[in-house]
């Protein structure tokens, strides 16, 4: 069996656990993946989480016990988070974008690997202590952010749809009130979904009033979840009172000139 260099198992050690993070490898794995004793992984680790560290790339965590090992954590700092946030609102505030009837043209950055990725690592970072069974998102703007975040928190992603599908099987429906339009609409979620008196987190692209996610919370109930906590990338300064609280907003909209095609963003920053 080959037998590795040190700097090759580093890199390889970079590599599996920064590819699969929040999944816990054990000590055993690499062991035989390397053909290597514990105590030479263990002296890798440690290499790893320095290098980590000092690239401020998240936090390489170790488990002890039985069904103990080691994980990759992907957190962004504040320097870093304010840095992206600021970026992206450069990337919006583009006469461009500006579309007729007061809408923001937002496709390409809600469907951009590498943004959806980094707001998926920062809502990670924002929500890292709360033992999150799911992530929960609304079709269809908001799968890709509830995507990235789940892949990095390393649990399932539920999507709750506005019509029930025959391929999901009995759904949960319900009706809600949209905070923007006061009409009543519907969203559907498959009973094999989720299980219930999960820990979950509520994530979405946009809000205005916050009405969708007032419903996303409703339904969480019908499956006696626990919402720790909500996310979402962007929220309109106005209406000041939503109809949810308790939620994180990247963005905050404050205005649009769409006769001269001036959008008012700015980062929410803490």
């Amino acid at each position: 069996m080959n037998k590795f260099k040190r700097n090759e198992r580093i890199g390889a050690l970079m590599k599996i656990l920064t590819d699969k993070p929040n999944k816990v490898f054990t000590y055993n794995y690499f062991t035989e993946l390397f053909n290597a004793a514990k105590s030479t992984i263990s002296e890798d680790i440690v290499i790893v989480k320095k290098l980590v560290n000092k690239l401020e790339l998240g936090e390489i965590k170790t488990i002890s016990g039985a069904a103990g090992g080691v994980k990759f954590i992907p957190l962004m700092t504040d320097k870093q988070i304010n840095n992206f946030l600021y970026s992206i609102c450069d990337k919006i505030k583009e006469k461009n974008r500006v579309i007729p009837g007061g809408f923001i043209y937002m496709t390409d950055i809600l469907y951009s690997p590498d943004t959806v990725y980094n707001i998926g690592k920062i809502f990670a970072t924002k929500f890292k202590d709360k033992n999150i069974d799911y992530v929960v998102t609304v079709e269809t703007k908001g799968i890709p952010i509830g995507l990235e975040t789940a892949r990095v928190l390393n649990v399932p992603l539920v999507i709750i749809r506005s019509n029930s599908k025959v391929t999901e099987g009995p759904t949960v429906n319900i009706n809600y009130v949209s905070g923007s339009t006061g009409k009543i609409q519907t969203m559907s979620l498959s009973r094999r979904a989720m299980k219930e008196e999960s820990k979950v987190l509520v994530v979405d692209d946009f809000m205005k009033a916050g009405g969708t996610a007032k419903g996303m919370k409703d339904m969480m109930k019908e499956f006696k979840a626990d919402v720790v906590g909500m996310g979402v990338f962007i929220t309109t300064e106005k209406p000041e009172d939503k109809l949810v609280n308790d939620y994180i907003s990247l963005l905050n909209l404050k205005g649009l000139d769409e006769r001269e095609e001036n959008i008012n963003i700015e980062p929410n920053l803490e």
